[in-house]
């Protein structure tokens, strides 16, 4: 059985029953809240280990409320994954860009949720366990994993963690092409992350690398690789 602690994040009733009972079954401690603001407060004193933040949400959208988790230094290495009833690529694009770890979208079953909620537990167990690698240097892009930097051409850009995880695969083997599945599989469950979470990663960090965004090359119909020399 699992264990952990989940704050959810959500002004609709019935879902937080729904998430609340699956999740408790499952064995996780849930702590509901149902606007953002209370949310934000409740993430800072419950620390846990995972939240889960629909995007609608009153006092303060889940946007919102992503990003102060991320900016802060004490929350910004928990797992968010967004819970929105919106499916256009630009809800898509918004939820990762602020640094959530994966998305769902209304309506789910409860099979689906706590498999989400299970892949990026795992994963960020994973990344825990592994350990940090080695800062790299290519060509005036710096990747540092101990202090989770990005420096491009000298300036420090933010990345999101999952950007991140992505960026350094691909830095730290130039040349080498990396299939979608073998991508998701850095960022979470091969059977939970889609194709096109990948597609939207690597259109941000191509936008955040600037100049050096055509580095970061499509294999059409294979993957990606990056390129080492500019």
């Amino acid at each position: 059985m699992a264990t952990g602690r989940i704050v959810i994040i959500e002004d609709e009733a019935d879902i937080v029953e729904v998430m609340s009972y699956n999740l408790s079954r499952e064995g996780f401690d849930v702590f509901a809240y149902s606007d953002g603001e209370s949310g934000r407060k409740g993430v800072r004193e419950r620390m846990p280990d995972l939240v889960l933040l629909d995007l609608m949400l009153p006092e303060m959208d889940g946007l919102e409320v992503c990003r102060r988790i991320r900016e802060s230094r004490r929350t910004a290495r928990i797992p968010v994954i967004m819970v929105t009833a919106k499916g256009e690529e630009s809800d898509l694009v918004l939820g990762l860009g602020m640094g959530a770890d994966d998305y769902i979208t209304k309506p789910f079953s409860p099979k689906e949720l706590v498999a989400r909620v299970k892949a990026v537990l795992r994963r960020a167990e994973r990344e825990g366990s592994e350990g940090i690698g080695e800062p790299l240097e290519r060509g005036g892009i710096i990747v540092d994993p101990e202090r989770h930097e990005v420096c491009v051409d000298g300036e420090p850009v933010d990345f999101t963690r999952a950007e991140f995880l992505l960026l350094y695969a691909l830095i730290a083997h130039p040349g080498r092409v990396f299939s979608r599945q073998i991508l998701i599989e850095r960022i979470g469950d091969g059977s939970i992350v889609a194709d096109r979470t990948i597609d939207v990663h690597i259109n941000s960090i191509r936008k955040k690398l600037g100049s050096h965004r055509d580095r970061v090359e499509t294999i059409r119909g294979v993957g990606y690789k990056f390129i080492d020399s500019p």
